[in-house]
C-alpha cells in the first residue's frame, strides 16, 4: 500500500491518472484519492479499478460520474460539496484533467466561486509523445481532435498551417489515415511522428514525412490510442531577384496592393515588406 491518508483543505483537487501503465500514477495522486471527502471521475469504472490496483479503499464513498453528458446537475453537486467545506477529487479517465477532458467547466465554475482549485499532476499523452517524437520542443501547439468531415478538417488545418511550433493532435484509429492524408495535402510534406499506445505493451512511434506516413497507414493500419505530431513549416529563403520577377509578373493586370498580396501569400512572407518592394517596382516601370 503506497498511499497515505492526509488532511485535505476544502477545495477541488484535479487528479492526473496513467495513460496506460497503472504504475505511472504519482504517490500524491494516491494520497488525494485516499483522503478526499468526495470522489468524481470522467469514467467511474476506470477510477474504481485504478484504486483497487493500488489498494486505495473507497471507505464508503461513492464515485460521482462527471463527463460530457452528466450536465450541470453533477457540477452543481460537486461545487455544493466544496462550499460545505469538503475536499472533492476529480480524476480524468486517462492523463491530465482538462486536456481533451470534460473538467474545464467544473474548474472555471469552482474558481469563479472563489474555491481553492489545485492539481496532483502526472502523465500526459501529449507531453509524452512530444518527448518521443524527435521534433522541436521549443514551441508547440496542442490542437486536440480534428473535425470528422474532411472539408471541416482541412479548413481547421489551414488555420493551423502557420503556427510556429510543433502541432500535436489526438486521433482515432478509424480516422488517422484520412487525417494524415489531409495534413499532407494542406500542410505539405512536413516531418511527423505517429505515437500510439504510449506506456503500454504495444507502444510504437513511426517517424516519417506526412506523405510517407499516409502511405504506410494505407498498407498497415494501426489500433489503439494515437497522438500525431507535425513539425512547423520550414522557412525557405527567397532571393531578391525571384521576388522582383514574381512581382513584375503579378503587376501585369493587378494593382500594387493586389500584386503584393499575391506574392506575399505565394512565398509566405509579410505583406508589408512585399508591398514596399512592389511600390518601388511600380514607380520604376
Amino acid at each position: 500500500m503506497n498511499h497515505q491518508n492526509v488532511i485535505l483543505s476544502p477545495g477541488l483537487y484535479f487528479v492526473a491518472t496513467p495513460i496506460g501503465t497503472a504504475r505511472d500514477i504519482t504517490l500524491r495522486a494516491l494520497d488525494v484519492l485516499a483522503s478526499a471527502d468526495v470522489l468524481a471521475a470522467e469514467d467511474t469504472r476506470s477510477l474504481r479499478k485504478l484504486m483497487e490496483i493500488h489498494g486505495v479503499p473507497l471507505s464508503g464513498r461513492r464515485i460521482i460520474a462527471y463527463h460530457d453528458h452528466s450536465g450541470a446537475g453533477a457540477r452543481a453537486k460537486l461545487l455544493e460539496a466544496v462550499a460545505e467545506g469538503k475536499s472533492v477529487a476529480y480524476a480524468s479517465e486517462a492523463g491530465m484533467p482538462l486536456i481533451a477532458d470534460p473538467g474545464f467547466d467544473l474548474s472555471r465554475a469552482a474558481a469563479e466561486a472563489g474555491h481553492t482549485v489545485t492539481c496532483a499532476p502526472g502523465a500526459s499523452a501529449a507531453a509524452t509523445a512530444l518527448t518521443l517524437a524527435g521534433l522541436p520542443t521549443d514551441a508547440f501547439f496542442f490542437a486536440g481532435f480534428l473535425p470528422n468531415a474532411s472539408g471541416a478538417r482541412r479548413k481547421r488545418l489551414e488555420e493551423l498551417r502557420d503556427i510556429p511550433g510543433t502541432l500535436i493532435f489526438y486521433e482515432s484509429p478509424k480516422r488517422i489515415a484520412a487525417s494524415v492524408a489531409d495534413m499532407a495535402a494542406v500542410l505539405g510534406n512536413r516531418s511527423a511522428a505517429l505515437c500510439r499506445e504510449l506506456t503500454k505493451k504495444f507502444e510504437e512511434v513511426r517517424r516519417a514525412p506526412l506523405a510517407e506516413l499516409a502511405a504506410g497507414l494505407e498498407e498497415k493500419p494501426v489500433k489503439g490510442e494515437i497522438v500525431l505530431l507535425v513539425d512547423r513549416a520550414q522557412e525557405t529563403e527567397v532571393s531578391e531577384g525571384d521576388l522582383e520577377s514574381d512581382l513584375l509578373a503579378a503587376l501585369q493586370g493587378n494593382s500594387v496592393k493586389d500584386a503584393a498580396g499575391i506574392v506575399a501569400e505565394m512565398h509566405g512572407l509579410p505583406r508589408r515588406k512585399i508591398y514596399q518592394l512592389a511600390l518601388q517596382l511600380a514607380k520604376g516601370s
